[in-house]
């Protein structure tokens, strides 16, 4: 097992996003409707990392991720961005470099 990984997602994971992940060998969590909830599920039970996925309501998940940055018990996760377009990874980016 590598570690714990949150994936983020705002709706249906018909890629299942979730299922590569642990085909390489991750333990996850995954939130698909409310970013609150993930983000007080991240926070009673932090993970290795956190995946945002961007593709459906990006400012949702820049607002997970802002959240995540501006409480002292989230704030050293890494936090990788994915899909979504190019300026809503640059936000997210500049939220958590």
């Amino acid at each position: 097992m590598l570690g714990r990984v949150f994936l983020v997602m705002f709706g249906e994971d018909p890629v299942c996003r979730a299922c590569d992940l642990r085909d390489l060998g991750w333990f996850v969590d995954a939130e698909y409707e409310d970013g609150g909830q993930a983000f007080r599920i991240i926070k009673v039970e932090p993970p290795d990392v956190v995946v945002i996925d961007l593709t459906r309501r990006p400012s949702h998940g820049q607002e997970v991720a802002r959240a995540l940055r501006e409480t002292a018990t989230t704030r050293h996760l890494p936090l990788v961005a994915v899909d979504g377009d190019d300026a809503a990874r640059q936000q997210v980016k500049a939220i958590a470099p």
